[in-house]
């Protein structure tokens, strides 16, 4: 039901686009869209910062004549998916943040928002800044019990002086012969890892993603579409096991691509991307900085990322703004 009232909206928006006019004033920081010339500008930064990125011209029949006939949209192939995202979704509700919060579907959510404080400016700028206050008291006492830890084996070894067990005698005990608790438990989870892939070879698989403008949204749009270890194309439902589970079907749903022929593509549709965009915009000028447009497609990677958070496919987050 839920793929039918997809493909109704997804027709709906595609007429809808054809009559949008071309957004041709700037509004990214007012309203967190752009026009086609800055997703252009976007695009042009992050193919020059990481190569795995590209320009496509896509299918001639299909281009768009609002944007250069050889930069209709933006394409990385291969990229790795080593898990299952209900493999890792261990996430702690500290670790969410609501980006968007004031629509009727209850906002963007970010869940592992707060899990590494390694991605830069942007996420220092939204991160409630009690949270490096707290890391530095957890790293202090860590430090401090592992060296109370260190003093303590020292004062162990001091007191060892006694005549060590003769191995044959400890043999002849039958100590043995016990059955060590946490071996076992070692050892099951090695063989349920082995029988669940015979080969005991992790199978990773890859997808190739792009990104185009979405000219009634004024906004980029994320697809994907996703092969198996083989580079056999996976299935509708294998591809959703790659995607949050808070987001498949809703905001991640199955389109035909823009400029591209084929079976349909998994998108995460852009309706709260201009707002999420914007929320941004607001926090890192909060924090006393300034993100410029070519910075957008950048900051659009890492807030996908809560749809997609088994995709490797963001390798821009040691970029500074």
């Amino acid at each position: 039901m839920q793929n039918l009232v997809n493909a109704v909206k997804g027709t709906a928006l595609g007429v809808a686009e054809y009559w949008t006019p071309v957004l041709k004033e700037s509004k990214f920081r007012e309203t967190g869209v752009i026009t086609p010339e800055e997703f252009v500008a976007a695009g042009d930064h992050i193919v020059h910062h990481c190569p795995t990125w590209h320009w496509s011209a896509g299918e001639e029949a299909k281009r768009k004549p609002y944007l250069p006939s050889d930069k209709q949209f933006l394409l990385t192939k291969n990229v790795p998916c080593y898990k299952r995202v209900k493999q890792v979704d261990t996430h702690e509700m500290d670790q969410e943040k609501v980006i968007e919060e004031n629509d009727a579907d209850g906002g963007w959510v970010d869940t592992h928002h707060f899990a590494d404080p390694q991605l830069g400016h942007v996420q220092e700028a939204v991160q409630d800044m009690s949270l490096d206050s707290k890391e530095d008291e957890s790293t202090s006492k860590g430090a401090s019990n592992t060296a109370t830890a260190v003093n303590n084996d020292d004062d162990d070894d001091d007191d060892d002086d006694g005549e060590a067990m003769d191995m044959e005698a400890f043999e002849e005990s039958g100590l043995l012969e016990e059955q060590d608790n946490a071996t076992l438990v070692v050892e099951n989870k090695v063989e349920r890892q082995v029988s669940e892939s015979e080969s005991g070879v992790l199978q990773t698989r890859t997808y190739d993603l792009n990104i185009t403008y979405d000219k009634y949204y004024q906004t980029p749009r994320l697809w994907l579409y996703g092969y198996n270890e083989n580079r056999k194309p996976l299935s509708v439902e294998q591809m959703y096991e790659d995607f949050s589970q808070d987001h498949a079907k809703k905001t991640v749903t199955m389109e035909a691509h823009p400029h591209l022929p084929g079976p349909p593509m998994a998108s995460v549709h852009p309706c709260r991307h201009a707002d999420v965009m914007k929320k941004i915009i607001e926090m890192v000028a909060d924090g006393g900085k300034e993100l410029g447009v070519h910075m957008y497609l950048m900051i659009f990677l890492k807030f996908v990322q809560a749809v997609i958070p088994t995709i490797e496919y963001d390798y821009t987050r040691h970029f500074n703004l």
